[in-house]
């Protein structure tokens, strides 16, 4: 039959000096800079204080101290309504000009440069290169 220890269910962590150090550290960082988070805390202890904390026994120390920031969605860019198309309303008020490039089925490649008359919806010149 499988038995525990009584040691076992009177096991008492042992407190050290680091945990109150760490607290004090955390403390210090965020009051310094609101906008640390965890990883930027503790690589400053780890780094810039040369600690050997690493961020197992750094993370409970700041979650019980509640220091997490909150997950904020980011901001929507405001853009502008686009302005709706202007028509022609008379001849030669508005051309566009194209061009299109296309090979043939024996190899050979063309463009060819248009001009459109918007109102009328006419061409008025187009040319080829071959």
């Amino acid at each position: 039959m499988f038995s525990l220890s009584e040691i076992f269910y009177r096991y008492q962590p042992k407190l050290t000096n680091e945990n109150t150090e760490i607290e004090s550290w955390l403390i210090m960082l965020t009051e310094a800079e609101n906008d640390l988070g965890f990883g930027l805390c503790c690589d400053y202890l780890r780094n810039v204080k040369v600690n050997q904390w690493n961020h197992k026994h750094v993370y409970p120390i700041y979650c019980e101290l509640a220091l997490n920031l909150g997950i904020y969605p980011k901001a929507k860019l405001k853009r502008n309504v686009p302005e709706p198309l202007k028509e022609p309303v008379r001849a030669n008020q508005l051309w566009s000009v194209g061009c299109i490039h296309d090979q043939l089925a024996n190899g050979c490649s063309y463009r060819l440069f248009y001009i459109i008359d918007d109102f009328r919806r006419e061409g008025l010149a187009s040319e080829a290169w071959f």
